[in-house]
């Protein structure tokens, strides 16, 4: 059989077939490329046409097919190069929750051969100021609810996708999509992700990245059939559920969709289990890619029986962390997870997956992250950056064609992030086994105990399984003192003691006395990764919806150094960390008593897993006192 999978593979990729690799010179460095690649998104978008009447757009109210796409961006563009004075190079930001016009703005600004700039919808009005003076877009396409927090910049119009987007493509209607060329390294999606400064950073994704990033899809398309899949790809219904600020769903959904002639079926508004799946039963969707938040409330819903997903036959998992508890627990529950179920690592740098496990992978090594997709050359290196073996831990680094280019008007943070030969330093720890890899942990977020490597999902990993626990996140916090007798070795520090609730639909009780937390954070081995302390508090964290109903955060303070002294009996200090080698581990747990429907945010900013996140964060804000409005979030 595996010499079967490898003649197919040789056939489709080898001299000849469809998806043949070629090394060809890319910005310098020599990178394994398609061969039969469109050289610009301008040429997909052309071709599109040709797909005619097929629903490219779907939602709960609203059905867009191909050849109207094509209208309507036609109009757009011819709009923004006419009243907005739009040219090849001008950057175009849209801040915008999901819509179908999102999607129409994004191609209009590639069909004006301008810079589509995506905004996270989730920001502060300072927030999109400091973009605004980034990325200098010469128009904001945003919503109404956008529009009314965009602070006003010279010589920026902003245009509403509700009114004036609209009224443009009306009054441009039956324009011809005359685009202009472009260079295949030519910029034309910035997305943001953040860093050290907390200033977000832009990331230059090319033409070349996202048709090698449509290439990546018509593979696994190809690769079905060759396995016996008799679904014509164009009959594949794909579930837009994330933001498409977001790789996952703009790169990976919305664009190459468009090349393959399948449906996007876009939920609208905040997440809903009981209008996405009859959204999912309605418009028959064979493919969701979700986040394990997602999956988590999926889990959390109950009885899922009454709806008809026998049509969803590939389910994954991306863009966070889940422990291979919660996997097997989601199959259980979830039956299209049963057998598709499949996980992914990948960055918003990466433009795409590194690597993909299978649900075969899964079931032989619970925890992997797979194999590198095709084109993607992966290596583990340590300090140094030498390539490690097979078996050792180290620095995740990549090297392929879907890399970006590098991040919007700051070279240094490029120079760091991609070295002379295009490999992208992730900032990941991960280990190689078996030809698969697993993460360790970000490196940003490992932690350092009296000399030993503590890495957080690890802990997490433990403490996600205990009942009651929706979802958790280990931080740190500065200690004065090194560990040893003194500081009561492994296990210094108190119990901080709180409030505690129920969860929905549960008997399981988060109490202050509960005892079960941190004995469930000490399975972990060895028992330097075990917590010392534990501390609950209650509050109103913000949420993204209508929804402001309490949630119950718990926080499980690792305070493993902290002297038994009268000085430090007060709270414990949560200030900003800049230095995180210097740290103990500060776990805080979230979860959630009522019956809100959206899935709340933590009020720290760390590389971790969240649907709404700013992207990824590698330092740490004061949590302090719960506020409504907005908050502070992870992503991974």
């Amino acid at each position: 059989m595996a010499t079967t999978a490898m003649e197919i593979m040789q056939r489709l990729t080898g001299p000849g077939g469809p998806f043949e690799l070629r090394e060809e010179e890319v910005l310098g460095t020599r990178l394994p490329v398609f061969v039969n690649r469109d050289r610009s998104l301008g040429e997909v978008l052309i071709a599109s046409a040709g797909h005619g009447d097929r629903d490219y757009i779907v939602t709960a109210k609203e059905r867009i097919s191909f050849a109207e796409h094509a209208v309507r961006v036609a109009a757009l563009a011819k709009a923004l190069r006419t009243e907005h004075g739009v040219r090849p190079g001008d950057r175009v930001a849209i801040n915008a929750a999901n819509c179908p016009n999102w999607i129409i703005a994004f191609w209009a600004t590639v069909a004006a051969g301008a810079v589509a700039v995506g905004y996270n919808a989730w920001w502060a009005p300072r927030e999109v100021e400091y973009a605004l003076g980034h990325t200098t877009p010469k128009v904001v396409l945003v919503d109404a609810k956008r529009a009314a927090v965009t602070p006003k910049s010279d010589g920026v119009r902003v245009l509403t996708l509700e009114e004036d987007v609209p009224a443009l493509i009306e009054r441009y209607r039956g324009a011809e999509l005359d685009i202009p060329p472009a260079a295949e390294d030519d910029p034309v999606v910035i997305l943001y992700t953040s860093g050290t400064s907390g200033r977000p950073k832009g990331a230059v994704h090319s033409h070349r990245n996202l048709t090698s990033v449509i290439m990546y899809h018509r593979y696994n398309d190809a690769l079905a059939q060759a396995f016996g899949d008799p679904t014509d790809p164009r009959d594949r219904r794909y579930l837009l559920a994330l933001p498409l600020f977001h790789i996952a769903s703009l790169h990976n959904l919305a664009v190459p969709r468009l090349a393959t002639g399948s449906t996007v079926v876009m939920h609208e508004g905040s997440f809903d289990v009981d209008k996405v799946l009859t959204l999912i039963e309605r418009e028959r969707v064979t493919n969701w890619g979700a986040v394990p938040t997602m999956a988590r409330r999926l889990l959390e819903h109950g009885d899922l029986s009454k709806y008809d997903l026998s049509s969803l036959t590939a389910f994954a998992l991306a863009s966070a962390p889940s422990s291979p508890a919660f996997k097997e627990r989601l199959r259980k529950a979830f039956p299209p997870a049963r057998d598709a179920l499949v996980d992914s690592y990948g960055l918003t740098e990466s433009c795409t997956a590194a690597a993909v496990a299978s649900p075969m992978d899964l079931a032989e090594a619970p925890g992997t992250l797979g194999r590198p997709i095709i084109g993607v050359q992966l290596e583990i290196r340590d300090a140094e950056g030498r390539t490690l073996p097979e078996g050792q831990e180290g620095e995740v680094c990549i090297r392929s064609a879907y890399n970006m280019l590098g991040y919007w008007n700051d070279p240094e943070a490029t120079a760091r992030a991609i070295d002379a030969d295009r490999w992208l330093h992730t900032g990941d720890i991960g280990v190689i086994e078996q030809g698969r890899l697993r993460l360790s942990s970000r490196r940003s977020d490992l932690i350092l105990r009296g000399g030993e490597n503590i890495y957080p999902a690890e802990v997490e990993n433990v403490l996600a399984e205990f009942p009651g626990v929706r979802e958790c996140i280990a931080l740190g916090v500065p200690h004065p003192a090194p560990p040893g007798p003194g500081a009561g070795g492994h296990g210094g520090g108190r119990v901080r003691r709180g409030v505690g609730h129920p969860l929905r639909g549960g008997t399981d009780r988060l109490r202050p006395r509960t005892p079960g937390l941190l004995q469930g954070a000490r399975q972990v081995a060895p028992d330097h990764r075990a917590p010392a302390a534990q501390r609950h508090r209650q509050g109103h964290p913000p949420r993204g919806g209508e929804d402001d109903r309490p949630v119950h955060r718990a926080g499980l303070g690792l305070l493993t150094h902290r002297p038994r002294s009268a000085a430090h009996a007060g709270p414990v200090p949560w200030a900003p960390v800049r230095d995180r080698s210097r740290l103990s581990g500060v776990m805080r747990i979230r979860s959630r008593p009522g019956h809100g429907k959206s899935p709340g945010r933590l009020h720290a900013r760390r590389e971790t897993e969240s649907i709404r996140g700013r992207g990824r964060r590698e330092c740490l804000r004061p949590l302090g006192p719960p506020r409504r409005g907005r908050g502070v979030r992870a992503k991974a």
